[in-house]
């Protein structure tokens, strides 16, 4: 009787399986096939593909200082060898790539291949599982998400020839576009969006909305590869206006408003973002964004402070404590437009301050607080925050990281000569005085570090007070792990500190030798600090004596204040500083190589500045103390006549000409040559290239003494151009041949 139950309920099982088979086509086959697929295989497959989804959304960081790509998503270049993919890529199982850890993409490849496998009833021809089009349609868009776009493109087509009537079939078309984008077959992507979302004319096909909203984002993404910008707006424009999808909604909300926005379009733009914001579903960290950009496009002063109060409510919500950083930087552009220079220093430096803070937000905080203490003339602090930039910046390619380089480039310069100036200027007041007042001069100054060092020992005992005093600090923290606890390891430092005192790390540490040692190290190296710092002769034998050193320091400061000069003058625009500079190196008795230059950019200057008297002053010394140099002729005829203009193309082309002339020893051909070309050269980069080359053919024909005139005025004319660096080293060259 036991047996016959057995092979019973085993017959019931084999007819079932039988009956549920995929060979055959019953309405229980077909059902339990569909069924099973549905709600075991797909399912799992499905969820492993969202989950790698939601990774990407989670792990993918926007550059909110760009245009957003619709897409969030970055692919990697060339990851994959699409060649080793083909229809049936995937339905075979590798031993090597069992050991391999399987991304979720993977796992979402892996159960639609198995659904593919051991669901399809393929009979007669005929597809009778109504599953497996969308095992086909996730198979490609795990391997889309895997960067296999060939093969997923492949899965898609699979679908489109085999399930013509199939639900997803718009959905799969859609896909495929995707794909097809990303292997730059944008043309082809739009073409076939197209004729799936439009019949004919301007009537659209009868899809769902969240379908069409995918389409024309996706028909966006293409005119965008194709620099198509006009259709991109148009397609998302159609895209946003059911804002289905919350989080693709709110990105193409976003990305229009920015479109509009790169065309000074500030009235659309705006509109966009005001769209955005009131999007009661977006994502909050594209309304608060929307909110900067709103603030960005205000197209008046009634529009800026309605945004300004806005950022500043924003900032005052602790919920936006992640935004912080970009708010008060956003603020502070608003007070810097409204001239309220401090209140944006200020916001500037409490985005730095902000938790979290943005990397490459930071790098546009610091070169705006740069810019404003460079409008200044702060360059030291400018040079500072310039460099922060830099320190941060990942992207050393980028045009704006490359231009703060030269500038910081060239404030390095300014700083050093400037401490040049400070220092040399310190050493030569000191070693001016007397005996008597240079030792009262640094008595006063070890009084005065004397006090600092006591002061800053009482505040080391008070401190190590405070730590002894606090062991129920210690005690009280017992479950939780040490070091996690600050109060508790500075007390065990300072108790293992009084146990066993300042121990090198090394072996045998705890012998009472080597704590001796250190010890005594420790208490030398103290006592010879203290010595030289409170020692009054180590700082009387410092200063100079010899007369050699001191007017090398002279020279050195001298040469200081007439770069600066022109560092102000020719590359920060700066007459005043520039003025102020040279005017001081003229009063200090410079050396007579510099008299001529001082006074000419000194004269050039005075004019600039509308001090027609005191520019005279340098004229009249340039024409009566040098008047056989070039610019005494200048002075002399500042009213020469100018010949036209002659195109920058030609006159880069006669420089080559010229050029060639000067290697087969033409040299006053080359001479005459530029002489005529001069007074027609508009370009100020081609004027410095011309006239050291003229120089270079006098120093080949003519004697040395006019060879060095000619390079002294391209040098002091165009000192900070690479010309005028040449011919200062030459001229230095040639002034130590003659000494020797």
């Amino acid at each position: 009787m036991k047996n016959a139950k057995i092979i019973l309920v085993f017959s019931f099982f084999l007819v079932l399986a039988i009956a549920c088979g995929t060979k055959k086509n019953t309405f229980v086959s077909r059902n339990y096939q569909a069924l099973t697929t549905k709600y075991n295989v797909l399912f799992n497959g499905q969820e492993a593909l969202n989950t790698g989804i939601q990774e990407i959304n989670t792990n993918y960081k926007d550059d909110w200082f760009q245009r957003l790509p619709i897409e969030p998503i970055e692919f990697e270049e060339k990851r994959a060898d699409i060649t080793e993919f083909g229809l049936g890529a995937g339905f075979d199982t590798n031993e090597n790539d069992t050991k391999k850890t399987l991304t979720t993409f993977d796992k979402a490849e892996e159960k639609a291949v198995k659904a593919i496998q051991v669901h399809k009833m393929n009979i007669d021809g005929l597809e009778r599982n109504r599953q497996i089009d969308d095992a086909y349609l996730l198979l490609g868009k795990s391997r889309y998400y895997q960067q296999r776009f060939i093969p997923a493109i492949e899965a898609f087509n699979y679908v489109i020839a085999n399930y013509p009537n199939a639900n997803l079939i718009a959905d799969t078309k859609i896909w495929r576009a995707k794909s097809e984008i990303r292997v730059d077959n944008e043309e082809r992507a739009i073409e076939t969006l197209k004729l799936l979302l439009v019949v004919r004319d301007t009537l659209e096909a009868n899809l769902p909305d969240e379908t069409k909203e995918n389409g024309y984002t996706t028909l966006a993404m293409a005119y965008i590869k194709s620099d198509s910008i006009q259709k991109a707006k148009e397609s998302l424009l159609l895209a946003t206006r059911t804002l289905k999808n919350r989080d693709q909604a709110a990105r193409n909300l976003f990305i229009l408003g920015q479109l509009f926005a790169e065309e000074n379009k500030k009235d659309s733009a705006a509109m966009q973002f005001k769209k955005l914001i009131n999007f009661n579903n977006a994502p909050e960290r594209y309304k608060i964004h929307a909110e900067i950009e709103l603030a960005k496009n205000a197209i008046n002063d009634s529009m800026a402070a309605i945004s300004f109060e806005r950022i500043q409510k924003l900032i005052k919500n602790r919920d936006n404590r992640p935004y912080l950083d970009a708010l008060y930087y956003q603020k502070g552009v608003l007070n810097e437009q409204k001239d309220s220079v401090q209140l944006a220093i200020s916001d500037y430096n409490n985005s730095l301050r902000a938790p979290n803070g943005d990397e490459k937000q930071r790098t546009f905080t610091y070169e705006k607080l740069g810019n404003l203490h460079f409008k200044k003339s702060d360059y030291q602090y400018a040079s500072a925050y310039f460099d922060s930039v830099l320190q941060i910046s990942k992207d050393t390619l980028d045009l704006r990281i490359r231009r703060i380089k030269r500038k910081q480039k060239s404030l390095i310069s300014l700083i050093q000569y400037e401490n040049i100036i400070t220092k040399n200027d310190s050493i030569l007041r000191l070693a001016a005085l007397s005996k008597d007042d240079q030792k009262a001069f640094f008595e006063k100054y070890i009084e005065k570090i004397k006090k600092e060092d006591e002061a800053a020992a009482q505040l080391r005992l008070n401190q190590l007070a405070f730590g002894n005093n606090n062991t129920s600090l210690a005690s009280a923290n017992q479950g939780k792990w040490y070091f996690y606890n600050t109060q508790s390891t500075s007390f065990g430092a300072t108790e293992f500190r009084k146990t066993w005192g300042n121990r090198k790390l090394e072996d045998d540490w705890r012998w009472a030798e080597k704590a001796k040692n250190a010890i005594q190290e420790k208490e030398i190296t103290q006592v010879n600090q203290k010595n030289e710092r409170y020692d009054l002769d180590s700082y009387i034998n410092k200063i100079p004596t010899e007369k050699v050193v001191i007017d090398s320091l002279y020279f050195e400061r001298n040469q200081a204040l007439y770069e600066l000069g022109l560092i102000y003058k020719e590359q920060f625009n700066n007459p005043k500083l520039a003025k102020e500079r040279l005017e001081r190196v003229a009063s200090l008795q410079p050396a007579e190589d510099l008299i001529l230059p001082i006074n000419w950019h000194l004269y050039q200057l005075e004019t600039t500045l509308q001090n027609p008297e005191k520019a005279a002053v340098n004229k009249n010394l340039i024409i009566s103390k040098f008047p056989d140099t070039k610019f005494a002729q200048l002075l002399l005829n500042p009213d020469a006549k100018i010949q036209d203009e002659v195109a920058e193309n030609e006159v880069e082309t006669k420089y080559k000409e010229l050029y060639y002339a000067y290697k087969e020893s033409k040299y006053d051909e080359v001479i005459s040559a530029i002489d005529v070309m001069l007074p027609t050269i508009s370009n100020a980069d081609l004027l410095p290239k011309f006239e050291l080359l003229k120089a270079y053919a006098i120093g080949k024909s003519k004697d040395k003494e006019t060879y060095k005139k000619a390079l002294e005025f391209v040098s002091v004319n165009y000192g900070t151009t690479e010309e005028g660096k040449k011919a200062k080293a030459i001229l230095s060259q040639l002034e130590k041949k003659s000494k020797d």
